[in-house]
């Protein structure tokens, strides 16, 4: 049942828009709105500043696989990038600078953490609960909270008598000295291949578990000179060429995906890397995964493995049987010692679980945690059928494998400002994408998958148990462009409310 938008007067704000988060997307949404001359919005954000996951992961070592002029706002260029791919600290201070370039923190409510979301049919307005008992009355809700946000914390068999220090790599505690202690990293995958051969020349002992080995291709870590930058800012057209570039070289990855004979011929080369990089030829064997190169995600590391042949460091293949005061007993009957455990876990990605944080209800009848219980859909990954006027960015099936998710998030905030536009120019309350719409979207969309190397026999956090892909996008990123630049009308339902006081009430917030 749909509760009814009523709160205190004292703690209600009504707002046009209101966005959930302050990454990249929801900046973005920010700043669109803006530039189209709407100010009537309110971003909530449950930390204490912008930046989403740059701003929690600071492990050392946390950088970016795509390259920095490309995992950059289009509209908000930065010319001085100092390196090919950019380290947190670099991009955390983009989100920053770019917050402060457009105006946004006297939008922005820190550390209102949302606790519930409920639309109301009969005034077509969503009611959005904070966790500090403040109440939004929004025309349009925005989520922006993104997918690598909620760390994923395994507890592990015995933990309770661990007396040394446990933290998970995006809640790195920088206050612990690692020097000379044995270290047990457990994971192998995006966060672990970057901070593990940072700490091992400071460890004593780095043991690293792995369930399953990974692809590594080679990192460019060349650093534009000065002379670089400078060309930059003096002719934009040479960066916008630079960025032209780096953007189609990256779109060219996306057809071995499609085409697993390419990717095995393809996958020879990251072998030759493989023995190359590390000494020992049963280290070799170990750490070359079984299964075709980018059915999981393929990992860019020039550190992660000649790490492996240094003394201190160990490739463990065995799995954790339990823990104890002073080490972690392996289900081989080794016993590890262990002064410290670094969870190298990721991130929880189903947005069936990392939303479950807090109730979101649509019209009757829809509650989206039900909706979704056999897997996570959406239209183009950004309206859900049964929650009008609700915009996911970077939602389900809109990640990628080969180029910038920012291209993406440009695309769908793009799409939900032309939601916006029409819903205005038929002078309807709400929309709502049609069922068969978005269903036949969706069949489409994994018939897409059939052939491909995500398919090839690998398991991978891209897919739900049953094999179904709920992240990724299934072809090019300008593909996705193109078919969001307009608003097919015959896909969405439009609503009037009838009563004459509400459509006062939302044509005043509107203007306001």
């Amino acid at each position: 049942m749909n509760m009814p938008v009523t709160a205190p007067d004292h703690v209600r704000t009504s707002v046009d828009v209101l966005i959930i988060g302050s990454g990249f997307g929801g900046l973005c949404m920010a700043i669109k709105l803006r530039e189209s001359g709407n100010d009537n919005f309110v971003l909530l954000e449950k930390a204490a500043d912008v930046g989403g996951t740059w701003r929690e992961n600071s492990y050392p070592g946390a950088a970016c696989d795509v390259q920095s002029h490309m995992y950059s706002f289009s509209f908000a260029p930065k010319t001085d990038w100092t390196q090919r791919y950019a380290g947190f600290a670099e991009i955390q201070q983009y989100i920053l600078d770019t917050t402060n370039k457009y105006c946004l923190r006297p939008f922005i409510r820190f550390n209102s953490e949302v606790s519930g979301l409920h639309f109301d049919p009969a005034t077509g307005q969503w009611r959005v609960d904070t966790a500090g008992g403040e109440q939004y009355l929004a025309r349009h809700v925005v989520l922006a909270s993104g997918p690598l946000h909620v760390p994923s914390i395994p507890h592990l068999p015995g933990q309770e008598q661990f007396k040394g220090k446990i933290f998970h790599s995006a809640q790195w505690d920088h206050s612990y000295d690692l020097t000379d202690k044995h270290v047990v990293s457990i994971g192998t995958g995006g966060s672990a291949i970057q901070y593990a051969p940072e700490i091992a020349p400071k460890v004593k002992q780095l043991s690293i578990l792995q369930r399953t080995s990974a692809w590594v291709i080679p990192r460019d870590t060349r650093t534009y000179a000065d002379w670089e930058k400078k060309l930059f800012a003096k002719v934009p057209l040479l960066r916008k060429l630079h960025r032209i570039r780096l953007y189609w070289s990256n779109e060219s990855r996306v057809w071995p995906l499609f085409a697993p004979r390419v990717a095995q011929a393809l996958q020879k080369l990251a072998l030759m890397f493989v023995k190359a990089q590390v000494k020992d030829p049963l280290l070799v064997k170990s750490l070359t995964p079984d299964y075709t190169i980018g059915c999981k995600r393929i990992l860019i590391s020039n550190k992660w493995l000649p790490m492996f042949n240094r003394d201190n460091v160990e490739l463990v293949t065995s799995g954790i049987q339990e823990l104890r005061e002073n080490s972690v007993l392996l289900k081989d009957g080794r016993e590890l010692p262990a002064d410290c455990i670094i969870l190298g876990t990721g991130f929880v990605t189903d947005p069936r679980i990392y939303m479950k944080s807090f109730p979101c209800k649509g019209l009757p009848g829809h509650d989206l945690m039900q909706d979704w219980k056999d897997g996570a859909e959406a239209y183009y990954g950004t309206t859900v059928t049964g929650y009008p006027n609700l915009f996911q960015l970077v939602g389900p099936n809109t990640g990628l494998g080969h180029n910038s998710i920012i291209f993406m998030i440009e695309a769908q905030v793009h799409y939900t400002l032309q939601c916006m536009k029409l819903l205005q120019q038929k002078g309807a309350d709400y929309l709502n994408v049609k069922p068969q719409a978005q269903r036949s979207f969706n069949e489409k969309l994994q018939a897409k998958f059939k052939g491909t190397v995500w398919q090839s026999g690998c398991t991978s956090w891209y897919q739900q148990a049953d094999g179904r892909n709920i992240m990724l996008w299934p072809g090019s990123t300008w593909r996705f462009w193109q078919q969001t630049r307009q608003v097919i009308e015959d896909d969405y339902a439009f609503t009037r409310c009838a009563s004459p006081l509400t459509q006062a009430v939302n044509a005043e917030v509107a203007a306001a």
